[in-house]
């Protein structure tokens, strides 16, 4: 996903399989990122994600969209919703849509002032 980001004319910081949440939002805010994405394959995706939204409420980056795709199943994408994730790409997404998508999220928070 990040070459076809990459493709798209986004800068990607891709941290590696292993990065914590506290390293994720220590990165996001020294790079002043415009969306937080994480890709979960272990199937662990509602833990890790809510140790990343509280993450970046600690780093007080509630304003940086926090995205996750990966090995999703279709009844656990609201309950990431709730969680405060703001856009869940499960494992068969299109990849234009996962790009178009976070584009758009990041020209929106480059948008605000």
């Amino acid at each position: 996903m990040s070459f076809a980001l990459r493709d798209a004319g986004c800068e990607v910081i891709y941290l590696g399989l292993r990065s914590t949440p506290t390293e994720m939002m220590t990165v996001a805010l020294e790079e002043d990122v415009d969306v937080i994405g994480a890709s979960i394959l272990s199937g662990a995706h509602l833990p890790i994600a809510s140790d990343l939204i509280a993450e970046r409420s600690l780093h007080r980056l509630e304003h940086v969209p926090v995205v996750v795709g990966g090995i999703v199943p279709p009844r656990d994408v609201e309950r990431l919703l709730e969680m405060g994730v703001d856009e869940v790409f499960p494992a068969g997404t299109a990849i234009a849509d996962v790009v178009k998508r976070i584009t758009a999220l990041a020209d929106s928070r480059q948008e605000r002032p």
